[in-house]
């Protein structure tokens, strides 16, 4: 199938929400072990919002298409692919590129959508979801009737997160901004507030023997508070580092800190562990065992979000040709649930 046109935003250097472009050129060709996927539903992360400031780790050089990932049919694959996937809504993480109307994708990071799910709906739990997923079940292993704290909980990841620890028999600590409080209690989650200063003896509060899992998307100071806050037995699990992002100087300098932490405070005979998870970890060194839990985690995710226990939640829905609007709403910090941009809808 030939496309003629392509629309994608650039994100064109060190620029504010305004500076973000459109453009329209020509639609690339899969190569071997590609899709080329008419984009449905994109969303908007913590990820994208670092990249604009410079402050993501291992973002390409601008100018480039943001979009961590996508959902959408599939039009064409690459020599020798499978051609009965052409018609299918997948599921695909990007990194980059998933800002545009159409999007070569790479096979192995893809996986079919089950019908029964919307794209937008599907799109909220593409990166959250998985990641959500492995953490609980794979870095923490939190088990039913304990305790966990989730910072960021409402959040793209800390929203999934939530939702899978309740449905696990997990009780779950979120802490937010007081404006996301009573959204939390409706979700059967305690709130507290991650800038209280006596943060930690609220945390004891609830749990005066401590957590059992705390996932942090903070760094830095928190990082060592939340350490503090665990059982003897507990897992601490940093998946981002958000108080680097408006910080300065090289941002190897903070992820080394903190996977060094992580080393050292699990080798402290506590009981105590700390890891920091990486979404990607084994995706070039072992692609196999990467694709097998991708596939099965992201399923797993999906089925649960099909039968309604899983809820997708929507902040709003943008126009791809509204991204500046949508960037800006993402980054107020006001929101509870994740910006979804729709590429084939003026909506």
């Amino acid at each position: 199938m030939t496309i003629e046109s392509t629309t994608r935003v650039i994100l064109p250097g060190l620029v504010e929400p305004s500076g973000l472009q459109i453009t329209a050129g020509p639609t690339p060709t899969p190569t071997a072990d590609q899709l080329l996927v008419q984009v449905e539903a994109t969303g908007i992360a913590f990820a994208e919002q670092a990249m604009r400031r410079g402050r993501y780790y291992g973002q390409p050089a601008f100018p480039f298409t943001p979009g961590y990932d996508l959902v959408g049919r599939v039009l064409s694959v690459g020599p020798d692919g499978d051609a009965q996937l052409i018609g299918a809504r997948v599921a695909s993480m990007t990194k980059t590129g998933g800002w545009a109307t159409h999007a070569v994708v790479e096979a192995r990071d893809t996986v079919v959508v089950p019908d029964g799910i919307t794209a937008e709906d599907a799109e909220t739990v593409v990166v959250n979801g998985v990641t959500a997923w492995q953490m609980l079940h794979r870095s923490a292993r939190v088990k039913p009737g304990q305790t966990v704290l989730v910072f960021g909980a409402n959040g793209g990841v800390g929203g999934i997160l939530i939702q899978l620890a309740r449905h696990h028999g997990v009780t779950v600590i979120g802490a937010a901004s007081p404006r996301h409080h009573d959204a939390l209690r409706a979700a059967g989650v305690i709130p507290v507030d991650y800038a209280d200063p006596n943060l930690a003896s609220v945390v004891r509060g609830h749990a005066p023997g401590g957590v059992d899992a705390v996932f942090d998307n903070i760094g830095g100071e928190m990082a060592a508070t939340a350490f503090g806050l665990l059982a003897r037995g507990g897992t601490l699990v940093t998946y981002a580092i958000a108080a680097a992002v408006s910080g300065e100087g090289p941002l190897m300098v903070p992820f080394i800190k903190a996977i060094g932490q992580a080393v050292l405070w699990s080798a402290l005979p506590n009981g105590k562990r700390a890891t920091f998870y990486d979404l990607w970890a084994g995706h070039k060194t072992r692609p196999a065992r990467f694709r097998r839990r991708l596939e099965g985690d992201l399923a797993s995710v999906f089925a649960l979000l099909r039968d309604g226990t899983v809820t997708a939640n929507i902040a709003a829905r943008f126009p791809l040709t509204e991204v500046v609007a949508a960037l800006e709403l993402a980054e107020s910090r006001t929101l509870n649930g994740k910006v979804i941009l729709l590429p084939q809808t003026n909506i």
